[in-house]
């Protein structure tokens, strides 16, 4: 009895497989020191793919179903063996199970910024990161270029040289896209459709389909940050320059006070002498020109009595302080001059 057990347990007459941990690609059904029995019963389960191999060379790929391994179900067996013969004899074979089910959220980011090229500011450096999924669409492909003969080879197992294999053609993905660098954080969608469509390619050559993408994060350069901020500060104002002109002013006031607040005059001189002085200054001169410009009517100018010798020289000063900011030209700054100067006569 004991003798009877023992061949018994040399013969597989069941085949199957039941995934009881996630990730695995592809598993090698158990086979050592055992025959496949001739006639014996294949289960593929939906969302599996098996592939037969015999004498190092694959015999059969088997979809979802149930079969009976004969020379009827595996011709190519009777080229590798002698069942030409039609000996039902067990035969020792290999039989690997592939998972076909989606492999979901894998992520995939730039550890380091990557330099990519770009029509408007030429070279520039980025970082990006979001997820994808793909499955095993050519299972026969797979073992031949990347599982072989392993007993089992997960998806983390793979996962460095896909991820490797979607930074290469990032480059690609924001060419294909057509979206202008400073608006890829802003089209994430379309930066992710055409990254997929890029790196798809490369996918299907190893047997695999890359069922989505997703840009969730991309990060752009400091210096390209603040001249995006500058473009939606202009979107919010329009082409009204003297509102964006506020609006600069208004960024700068906080950096002014901030000085003021550290250590005196002198900081604050030297914050009025960057943008924001300037930024202030253009602001001032518009509002002068205006106000020369649209001089109220006769009866309601001010008698000549009321005007301060110290304001007009004052003002005098501001406007020729514009005139070599480049601000007033040199005709303008005249003209002011002389109606200023008749208001003390």
């Amino acid at each position: 009895m004991a003798l009877m057990d023992f061949i018994k347990k040399q013969f597989i007459d069941i085949i199957t497989w039941t995934e009881d941990t996630d990730g695995v690609l592809s598993w090698r059904f158990p086979m050592r020191d055992m025959e496949i029995q001739y006639g014996a019963s294949l289960t593929v389960r939906e969302s599996q793919m098996a592939v037969f191999v015999n004498e190092g060379k694959i015999a059969d790929v088997f979809g979802p179903g149930m079969y009976k391994l004969t020379t009827q179900t595996i011709p190519v067996l009777t080229y590798l063996k002698n069942w030409d013969k039609l000996f039902e004899s067990p035969f020792k074979s290999d039989l690997y199970f592939f998972s076909t089910r989606q492999q979901i959220d894998q992520r995939w980011g730039t550890p380091q910024p990557i330099t990519i090229r770009d029509k408007d500011f030429g070279a520039v450096r980025l970082r990006a990161f979001g997820n994808y999924a793909y499955s095993v669409a050519d299972p026969k492909l797979l073992h031949q270029k990347i599982t072989g003969t392993r007993d089992v080879y997960t998806a983390a197992e793979l996962e460095p040289q896909l991820r490797g294999m979607i930074l290469q053609h990032i480059s690609d993905g924001i060419a294909q896209s057509g979206v202008p660098f400073l608006d890829l954080a802003a089209s994430q969608v379309e930066f992710a459709e055409a990254l997929q469509k890029a790196v798809t390619p490369a996918f299907e050559a190893i047997g695999l389909k890359l069922e989505a993408m997703t840009v969730q994060n991309v990060s752009l350069p400091e210096e390209l940050q603040k001249i995006l901020d500058q473009k939606i500060g202009m979107g919010m104002v329009g082409n009204d320059m003297g509102k964006f002109m506020q609006y600069q002013t208004g960024q700068a006031i906080p950096e002014m006070a901030k000085g003021i607040g550290q250590g005196g005059g002198s900081i604050a001189g030297d914050a009025m002498g960057m943008g924001a002085g300037l930024a202030m200054g253009q602001v001032l001169a518009q509002n002068l020109q205006q106000g020369l410009q649209q001089r109220p009517a006769a009866p309601m100018e001010l008698a000549p009595a009321a005007i301060k010798p110290d304001d007009v020289m004052a003002t005098l000063e501001k406007l020729g302080e514009l005139k070599a900011k480049g601000i007033l030209t040199q005709e303008e700054f005249d003209a002011k001059k002389a109606e200023l100067l008749k208001k003390l006569v």
